[in-house]
Order: structure tokens, then C-alpha cells, then sequence
């Protein structure tokens, strides 16, 4: 296999050291149970794929940007009672971001793209502590699920293990896909307080009290087809987002 530059884990010390790199991105997923169908790592698959993919296209754009090693494990407190669902918590998360950033500012690469792939991940506060201590670095987040309206690809939107994730994961590593004649219906149960359910409050679910297969949403209505039409147009817009910003000063940012 050929190294690809842009990942980092491919790449060696004679290229890197030559290479002016724009961008790092920092490729985060999580280690949880997907339903019956789904492997546990399909957090971590599904947004090194991405991560992959959308830099191949902005570093064939001219873009310097470099793929991090994706880091493996989210926040998933509300899921310590499943059998090896694997918790970082947010404190950890921090430092781990702290000494990424701190490894970039010492080699002149100035800004930061934290690519996430878990829901249970939550980035804005620990950049908002960052921020201040690292004036000359960029740090940004965005949740590749949140790019697109997902009821114009999927007829079931839930969140987990359903009908996209599942779509994903036939199109990326379809031998890891069990049947789904084996999956699980998703069904899961909501709280009962009206302001959560309307979603002007908020608190974590107990992840075994909500559903009986760890999925969330029906992936019944899963293709290869939506997986491979879902994961183009996400590529693409990511692509743009990472060229825009590694042709933009960071000293002026607004208009």
C-alpha cells in the first residue's frame, strides 16, 4: 500500500519534515456496543474513514492537512453497565487535547480540527479553557453526523446503531456487518419529563434503561446505496470546510 501523506500514521520523518502542513486534524470516535449488528468500534471506523477520505480530497486541492491517529474512546459514563463500553471521561479528554496542542504549538502548525464521531463527546468547553492559553493556535470542532439533515438520506433518523450508521458501516466495512435479520429493532424509551423531551433541558440517558439492544432506531431500512450517497455529500462539504481553512488567516477570521 502506498502512504498516503496526509495521514500521519502512514507517513515518515523525510516527508514530514519537508511539508508545510496547514491543518491537523484530530479524528475522535468512541468504543461502545452498536446494537446486535454493528462492532464496537463502529464510532472509530466510521470517523477515521471520514477523516480520511474528505482530507485525501482537500490535499489534492493543495490544502497541507494531516490526519491525527483517531483517538478510540468517547465519554459513555451512561454506559458503564455494558459489557466492555470503554469511558473517557471529559477531564481526560482535556488533557488529552491540552498535549496535542501543546505538540502542535512547539512545530509551528497552528490550527486544529477535532473531528468528532460520538454523540457522548462534547469539545466546546474544553476549547473555551484552551483558547486563552493558546491565543496562536485555531482549535474548532464539528460532529461529522450533524453536517447533513439526515431525513434527506435516511427514513429512520435515529441516533444509534440505526438505519445510517448501519447504511455506513455496508459501505466502509460490510464484513463486519452481521445480517440484519440479526439486529435489533432500536426501540427505545423516552424520559418522561416534558421539558427533556422537548429538549430545552438535558441529561445524560441510562443507556440500559432506554433500549434492550444498546441501538436507537430502526436499521431496517439500511443500503449500501444510502450508505455510499450519505458519506459522498459529508465528504465533500467536510473537504471544503478543511481547504477554506487552511487558506484563511487566522488573524482574520470575521467580516
Amino acid at each position: 500500500m502506498k502512504a498516503r501523506h496526509y495521514i500521519l500514521k502512514e507517513t515518515n520523518w523525510k516527508t514530514a519534515k519537508d511539508t508545510n502542513y496547514q491543518v491537523a486534524i484530530l479524528p475522535w470516535g468512541a468504543t461502545e456496543a452498536h446494537n446486535y449488528h454493528l462492532p464496537y468500534g463502529t464510532d472509530v471506523i466510521e470517523t477515521d474513514y471520514i477523516a480520511a477520505e474528505s482530507a485525501k480530497i482537500a490535499w489534492e486541492a493543495g490544502a497541507k492537512v494531516v490526519v491525527l491517529p483517531t483517538v478510540p474512546f468517547g465519554v459513555n459514563t451512561g454506559q458503564l453497565d455494558i459489557k466492555l463500553d470503554i469511558n473517557m471521561n471529559p477531564s481526560t479528554q482535556a488533557a488529552v487535547i491540552e498535549d496535542v496542542v501543546v505538540s502542535l504549538a512547539h512545530q509551528d502548525i497552528n490550527k486544529l480540527v477535532i473531528l468528532n464521531g460520538h454523540g457522548g463527546n462534547d469539545f466546546k468547553q474544553i476549547i473555551r479553557e484552551l483558547q486563552p492559553r493558546f491565543p496562536d493556535i485555531f482549535i474548532c470542532t464539528l460532529s461529522w453526523y450533524k453536517v447533513l439533515d439526515l431525513e434527506g438520506y435516511f427514513n429512520d433518523t435515529g441516533d444509534h446503531g440505526a438505519e445510517m450508521e448501519t447504511s455506513m458501516m455496508m459501505t466502509i466495512s460490510p464484513e463486519l456487518v452481521l445480517p440484519l435479520s440479526e439486529a435489533g429493532e432500536g426501540k427505545a424509551k423516552k424520559f418522561k419529563l416534558r421539558a427533556i423531551r422537548e429538549g430545552w433541558a438535558w441529561a445524560p440517558r441510562e443507556w440500559t434503561r432506554v433500549t434492550q439492544d444498546t441501538g436507537i432506531g430502526n436499521p431496517a431500512g439500511a443500503t449500501v446505496d444510502k450508505g455510499k450517497r450519505y458519506l459522498t455529500d459529508v465528504i465533500k462539504k467536510i473537504a471544503e470546510f478543511y481547504i477554506e481553512l487552511a487558506e484563511c488567516d487566522s488573524d482574520n477570521l470575521y467580516e
